[in-house]
């Protein structure tokens, strides 16, 4: 018992050691301030190639359209749950794209306020003699209105975690996740004509990682240890890289839809539209909470795998045989198949008693998460089972039992064209012979489970 306690104890500090950088990066002195972080998307969209001409943009308002305040466990609370800094947030990630040249339109007033006042100073330079005085250029225009702003905050979108505590030895883990949305959409100022819009989701993380000891270590000697962390994703950073998502979006959508064009020409237009498209048949194929979808049009399936069977009989020893299966199987819906399948097995019971068996079975099967990369499965049907070994011996005994099964199963799709898949069964042969003993009043019965591979075509 110590031995496993001192194994599980290192364990989870190995954990800590390799895992969990934030402990280990604990704040113990005051820092200075710094420049912002950078984001998952900082470098691609300054990285992005340059256009042949930056398009004037203005924007006027990007904010949050959520009303939501910060959550607290008591009372309540005046700040909101969300940086009021989308605009801000915006400009600075166009100015980063390097494909736009912003021009000031949320302070307007303070803008135009601050010409009239130059434009005052200089009449009166002129009026006193001063006739050096040249009027104030005219305002960069806007070609595009950048419009939009944050739709949507959810909290606890999902939560969870796990742990395990053994003689005072112990750990946990928690996480929780919420999620920011937000709408992009370019305005031409020539026709007030929506241009694109755009939709971005990011997530938010938060984990909690905690470990402890609670053990006597010797008489009136009672050692105590506790250690963990708790690491939040800032909403602002989450904020902001949702955002420069959104303009690298618009701008590709952009080139896609012949509003602008890169300097490197049609190679690297095409290219990032390419890589863009692919981008977003994996984003749009995935459900919330990563669930990946795979939208398969083969009908057919071919599958082999391996595993066990194990009688339940009139003898009192259950040992397990092995069983194998080939089975084919045809897509009726995206939900419902039909099966068919060979099964050879061993059954092995009591001290010594061995038999091969055979049995031919077919199935109408229901996938409960059809387009899941991971699904489970439901099943059932009728079959034959047949005794060569034994029954055939038998003068006047069929060789052949009729028997109905059922299982579930678990679906792992490797790509378009493999699977892995593991099942269980459980088969009711209208039978008490199947090893040879008749006693009592039901019939035998007997498992099978294993795991294989599956081929689509």
């Amino acid at each position: 018992m110590r031995v496993f306690t001192y194994i599980l104890w290192s364990i989870l500090l190995s954990l800590f050691v390799v895992s969990c950088g934030s402990y280990w990066n604990q704040p113990v002195t005051n820092k200075s301030a710094r420049i912002g972080e950078l984001t998952s998307g900082s470098m691609k969209l300054k990285n992005m190639p340059k256009p042949t001409e930056q398009v004037v943009a203005g924007v006027y308002n990007f904010r949050d359209q959520t009303g939501q305040y910060k959550n607290i466990e008591t009372g309540s609370s005046f700040s909101t749950a969300i940086s009021q800094g989308g605009t801000t947030i915006l400009i600075k990630s166009l100015e980063d794209s390097g494909w736009f040249t912003v021009v000031e339109r949320e302070n307007l007033g303070n803008l135009l306020n601050e010409r009239n006042i130059i434009n005052t100073t200089r009449e009166q330079f002129a009026k006193a003699g001063n006739t050096d005085q040249k009027p104030l250029p005219p305002l960069l225009f806007a070609g595009i209105l950048l419009e939009g702003g944050v739709v949507s905050y959810d909290t606890n979108i999902i939560t969870g975690g796990s742990g395990a505590r053994y003689f005072g030895v112990g750990g946990s883990v928690q996480y929780r996740e919420d999620r920011i949305t937000v709408y992009l959409r370019a305005v031409s100022t020539t026709n007030g004509r929506v241009l694109k819009t755009v939709y971005v989701s990011k997530t938010i993380l938060s984990q909690a990682v905690s470990a402890n000891l609670f053990k006597y270590v010797n008489f009136q000697r009672l050692l105590e240890v506790e250690m963990g962390y708790t690491v939040n994703e800032p909403v602002q950073l989450a904020m902001k890289d949702a955002i420069e998502k959104a303009v690298e979006s618009i701008i590709i959508e952009g080139i896609e839809d012949g509003l602008w064009k890169t300097k490197d020409g049609d190679v690297m237009d095409n290219f990032l539209v390419s890589e863009y498209k692919k981008e977003k048949v994996i984003d749009e194929s995935t459900l919330l909470h990563d669930r990946k979808q795979r939208f398969r049009h083969t009908k057919n399936e071919v599958g082999l795998s391996g595993g066990v069977a194990l009688l339940d009989g009139d003898l009192k020893d259950k040992k397990a045989g092995y069983s194998f299966r080939l089975d084919y199987t045809r897509n009726l819906s995206s939900s419902f198949a039909w099966n068919l399948n060979v099964n050879p097995m061993q059954l092995k019971t009591g001290k010594s008693f061995k038999n091969q068996l055979y049995s031919i079975d077919t199935n109408l099967r229901y996938m409960l998460l059809p387009n899941d990369n991971v699904s489970p499965y439901v099943y059932g049907g009728v079959g034959m089972l047949g005794d060569y070994f034994m029954l055939a011996n038998r003068k006047g005994k069929d060789d052949f039992f009729f028997k109905v099964q059922y299982g579930l199963g678990l679906n792992f799709n490797l790509s378009d064209d493999f699977s892995l898949f593991a099942y269980g069964e459980h088969h009711l042969p209208f039978t008490d012979k199947l090893e040879g003993v008749k006693s009592g009043k039901r019939n035998d019965f007997y498992y099978t489970g294993g795991i294989g591979v599956k081929f689509y075509f």
